[in-house]
């Protein structure tokens, strides 16, 4: 990655209303599985005209309830893994 494609990366990081390619670069996703995601409505965005925004502080809250949701099933013991074990 060049210096010009860093910076545009950097500038698309610090924008509070970004695109459906600057969202997919910030949040490491293609643009068709962001638009799979928008469509499935899975992911907070709102359209301005035809085209689909994302809130930069929305996707970190969105990012963050995520998170969140995936930290007890992480510290639970997997079904199969309890069934190798003997447990059940």
């Amino acid at each position: 990655m060049d210096v010009a494609e860093k910076a545009k990366g950097t500038m698309a990081d610090s924008r509070e209303v970004m695109n459906i390619r600057q969202a997919s670069q910030y949040l490491g996703v293609s643009p068709d599985t962001l638009y799979k995601y928008v469509g499935e409505q899975k992911i907070p965005a709102f359209k301005l005209g035809n085209r689909w925004r994302f809130k930069k502080s929305r996707l970190d809250q969105w990012m963050e309830e995520k998170s969140s949701e995936m930290e007890p099933q992480a510290k639970r013991k997997p079904r199969a893994a309890g069934k190798a074990a003997g447990q059940v």
